[in-house]
């Protein structure tokens, strides 16, 4: 079993590649999320973890660069604090309070809402600059079994577009995209 912070490492690590390979003029592409460009991917990745570790922990993460300036730079910045957070020790003490999930030990709930949003953007950051979108089929195994039970509360939060068909064979990378609402 691994650690949140070794799981943090992998999947922002492939995210961080992602960042570093992008040719300039991706960032401006589209995005296989309606509306978003490479850059907002980054963005939504980047701004919206703090106010949740704020809220819930008491917890300021450093500032990087906007992502407007410097997309794979605010990524990087913001990766490294994550990271650096979670192989601190001390944070497996910190518990996060939230009144939708309740309490959670702080790397749990990093690995259940923030590494996993990661992971799934990973696709939407590859696609949209023309990178290679594989994803590791058994973690899109695992992730579409733990969302099934949970799929009205995730469509009612508004986070995740209709589910899309796909034959009954597909794949697990096929499936958990069309899952959470893209078109694979």
């Amino acid at each position: 079993m691994t650690t949140a912070a070794e799981e943090h490492r992998t999947i922002a690590g492939r995210f961080t590649e992602l960042t570093q390979h992008a040719r300039p003029g991706t960032w401006d592409a589209p995005s296989p999320c309606p509306g978003w460009a490479a850059r907002d991917v980054v963005r939504h990745l980047v701004e919206w973890l703090p106010g949740f570790l704020a809220a819930g922990a008491g917890i300021e993460l450093p500032k990087g660069p906007s992502p407007d300036d410097d997309p794979a730079g605010a990524w990087q910045a913001h990766a490294a604090a994550v990271q650096a957070l979670l192989d601190d020790p001390a944070s497996e003490s910190v518990v996060l309070r939230d009144r939708n999930v309740g309490e959670l030990p702080l790397p749990a709930a990093i690995t259940m809402f923030y590494t996993s949003d990661v992971f799934m953007h990973t696709w939407d950051l590859a696609r949209a600059t023309g990178q290679d979108d594989t994803l590791d089929p058994e973690r899109c195994a695992r992730m579409l079994e733990g969302m099934g039970p949970a799929e009205a509360a995730m469509r009612g939060s508004g986070h995740f577009g209709p589910r899309v068909e796909v034959p009954g064979d597909a794949d697990p990378q096929t499936r958990l995209l069309a899952f959470i609402g893209r078109r694979p």
